[in-house]
């Protein structure tokens, strides 16, 4: 089942079907409207194909310089001056990156295709790697008919085999900010490119298409904001105005998505997704800092030290690895309280380590469980706002000597409050 959102109210009046604000560090969801509903998605699809292209890349599977050879389906789809597009010529090559741009900047839809039927052989075959790819990520109520994010009817009779000829592609708004969320972690140089205004595109030797970047809320275009520098535009008449955010300010990255959004009156537009937008980085901003509840080397009361099973010392100190930083909301510091939790893959029965044990050991996490109010939960519904708990040193396993010492002690030990039981027993 798909996890929920605990919103039961829009304290923000954002005009879209449905929106979220996500902390992009931790996949802390600061606000949520319909967050679980399956809507369209349009453009915002290309998400998926700039992640599959970029892990082909990282993997040496695809380069850069590599050349594509446009095909009949491509090419036509390439001439459709209704559709975001640079025109490719029939018997024109282009490097995947040239085509990765106009994916990333103009939401080129024919070089989208081109790209998928270089990872995949086919569209077709793409949908199978998307459908994948979207398990892997954890992402629900999705579905994938083409590459694009387009209608099928406007692919010119040739669309994948997968869905209905006027089919288009759907997720959720969550599941929309799972796959941002994890193309900026998996792939953060996505915004080198994502974030240039405008860029030349050479269509052929004798012409270039200047593409002008559809992300309005670049800080030098028409609705330029503060830190903006991604992502994803989307729009379609099922879909409506779509728009999948990324912001940075003062060390706090957020990410929003915006699906079908409108104005006061109801009315669609591109202004709308930008102004909706705003709104949402607007609250992030203005009410939430990213603050350091936590230091590393932090001891969690009643959870100094863990017992060790046949090491040269019977126990071994523990703390964090690393600070626990949390996009707070202003004047809610003091409603985060510190949870340990065990890992129980490392430990016995009775709650103890095995010798050897290696210094930097991880046992377990520590968390920030927020006390407040409304609490719209994590993308992925666990607290990933957590450090990790780490043996302080390293312990050895103990020769045979020193543990057939411990079992004589042990012995008399016990041998003594036997005695003492039956003395004072006679009296």
């Amino acid at each position: 089942m798909p996890e929920k959102s605990h919103a039961s109210e829009d304290p923000l009046n954002v005009y879209a079907k449905a929106a979220i604000l996500v902390d992009a560090k931790t996949g802390q969801i600061l606000y949520g409207k319909n967050i679980d509903t399956p809507l369209g998605i349009a453009s915002m699809t290309k998400m998926m194909t700039e992640y599959l292209l970029l892990e082909a890349i990282h993997k040496g599977k695809v380069s850069w310089d590599q050349k594509y050879s446009v095909d009949d389906y491509v090419y036509k789809v390439s001439q459709d001056k209704s559709l975001s597009n640079v025109p490719l010529r029939r018997d024109g090559q282009y490097t995947i990156r040239q085509l990765y741009q106009a994916v990333a900047i103009y939401s080129a839809d024919a070089a989208n295709i081109a790209i998928a039927e270089t990872l995949a052989g086919s569209e077709t075959n793409f949908i199978k790697m998307m459908n994948d790819k979207a398990k892997e990520l954890g992402l629900t109520d999705y579905k994938f008919v083409n590459s694009t994010g387009l209608n099928n009817s406007d692919l010119k009779g040739m669309y994948p085999k997968i869905g209905g000829p006027n089919d288009e592609n759907q997720m959720s708004a969550r599941s929309v900010a799972k796959l941002a969320y994890r193309l900026l972690k998996d792939y953060p140089e996505i915004l080198q490119t994502a974030s240039i205004p405008k860029l030349n595109f050479q269509s052929d030797p004798n012409k270039t298409v200047t593409m002008e970047n559809w992300n309005w809320m670049l800080p030098s275009l028409i609705f330029g904001k503060q830190g903006v520098d991604g992502l994803k535009t989307g729009t379609t008449d099922y879909a409506g105005y779509c728009f999948t955010g990324t912001a940075q300010r003062n060390g706090m990255r957020v990410i929003t998505v915006v699906m079908h959004a409108t104005d006061a009156s109801g009315q669609g537009g591109y202004k709308a997704r930008f102004s909706e937008t705003s709104k949402l980085m607007d609250y992030a901003f203005n009410n939430f800092s990213e603050k350091q509840l936590y230091p590393a080397n932090y001891t969690v009361k009643n959870h100094s030290s863990l017992p060790v099973v046949n090491g040269k010392d019977k126990q071994v100190s523990i703390n964090t690895n690393a600070p626990l930083t949390v996009a707070v909301k202003n004047g809610e510091d003091n409603l985060y309280k510190p949870v340990f939790q065990f890992d129980n893959s490392k430990l016995d029965k009775s709650g103890r380590l095995s010798a050897p044990v290696k210094k930097g050991e991880v046992v377990g996490s520590l968390i920030a469980n927020y006390t407040g109010g409304q609490n719209y939960g994590y993308l992925y519904g666990t607290n990933n706002a957590k450090a990790d708990i780490v043996t302080s040193k390293s312990v050895d396993k103990a020769n045979w000597f020193v543990l057939s010492m411990r079992g004589v002690g042990g012995f008399f030990s016990n041998l003594f409050h036997g005695a003492a039981k039956t003395v004072k027993g006679w009296f």
